[in-house]
């Protein structure tokens, strides 16, 4: 006779047939994905990319419903691309991404440096990067300027062990951590060239452009709504010549630069209402940014060879 199930046992049971809209709505990942094209202006090509991996995931999802073989997903990524193109905020949504989905357990994010990672002295670097590693598990671990873990010229450097710690992690754990690194394309690469093991790890390497004027534009004004704040007709003209200049000097880090421009904008704004002291204030006058509050900038005055402040 054949065996018999003990009794109360529990038969697992096969899906057959998902409806994929049903699926899509029910682990939240439209909301996800409508949160990153507020939150970010441009960057069509990276929005793209989440979103298909996003589709690889959510049909993962469903093949494992199904019982079907399937060998376990590399998601480690490579972000590159200049200062304040949004790197970290994909990363923190790519983890909710991640943790609906069911391939992370919390969600979170650790975003690190080298200096978080290695150590000044022998023994020092293990303990520094297993409490890291620790704290990551379950979710992402983003490491910013990651080539700066590898320094070939100072034989004395200890990224290496850190280096290989990270490593024989990223293929023993990877259905429990997700590490992205991040930082210049062209550094990258060099580092993906002098370390082979990471290129071999890392499945998808997503390049982040730099936001045009019109682009910078907008985040200005976004930022500004959301602080309360907004640009007078005349000071929005301005603020059109002062990306133009600003983007042509050094150390320009896109949205960031722009996030700095209004903090120094609204510090004069204050400064300008201030030595008005016995003027009655309307909403109107707290919450506009007028011209001399942009054109005050050294932005007007410095070459483009300038220093590259925000100021």
């Amino acid at each position: 006779m054949p065996p018999t199930e003990p009794e109360g046992a529990q038969i697992p049971t096969t899906v057959t047939n998902v409806n994929l809209r049903k699926e899509f709505t029910d682990v939240g990942i439209g909301e996800v994905l409508d949160e990153l094209n507020r939150e970010l202006v441009g960057l069509l090509p990276v929005k793209t990319r989440i979103r298909e991996i996003a589709a690889l995931l959510l049909i993962e999802r469903i093949r494992k419903q199904m019982n079907l073989n399937s060998e376990s997903l590399t998601l480690h990524m490579s972000f590159t691309g200049n200062p304040g193109t949004g790197k970290t905020t994909v990363a923190l949504r790519m983890a909710n991404i991640l943790h609906r989905l069911g391939f992370v357990r919390r969600g979170h994010v650790v975003n690190v440096t080298r200096d978080d990672l290695v150590g000044q002295y022998i023994g020092h670097t293990a303990p520094k990067t297993k409490e890291i590693l620790k704290k990551a598990m379950g979710g992402v671990l983003f490491i910013d300027e990651a080539y700066y873990l590898y320094r070939p010229e100072n034989e004395r450097d200890y990224g290496q062990e850190a280096i290989e710690m990270l490593l024989q992690v990223m293929e023993t754990q990877r259905e429990d951590l997700v590490v992205i690194l991040a930082g210049y394309g062209d550094r990258m690469e060099k580092f993906f060239q002098s370390n082979p093991g990471f290129r071999s790890r890392v499945a998808h390497h997503i390049d982040f452009p730099d936001y045009s004027e019109d682009e910078l534009l907008s985040i200005a004004e976004m930022m500004l709504r959301d602080m309360s704040y907004k640009f007078t007709d005349r000071a929005r003209e301005a603020f059109i010549r002062y990306i133009g200049l600003r983007k042509q000097q050094p150390l320009f880090a896109n949205a960031r630069s722009i996030r700095n421009a209004l903090d120094r904008m609204r510090l004069r704004q204050a400064n300008r209402l201030f030595l008005d002291m016995d003027r009655v204030l309307g909403v109107d006058d707290v919450i506009s940014l007028d011209e001399s509050d942009v054109l005050a900038s050294r932005v007007f005055s410095e070459k483009p060879s300038g220093n590259g402040r925000d100021v």
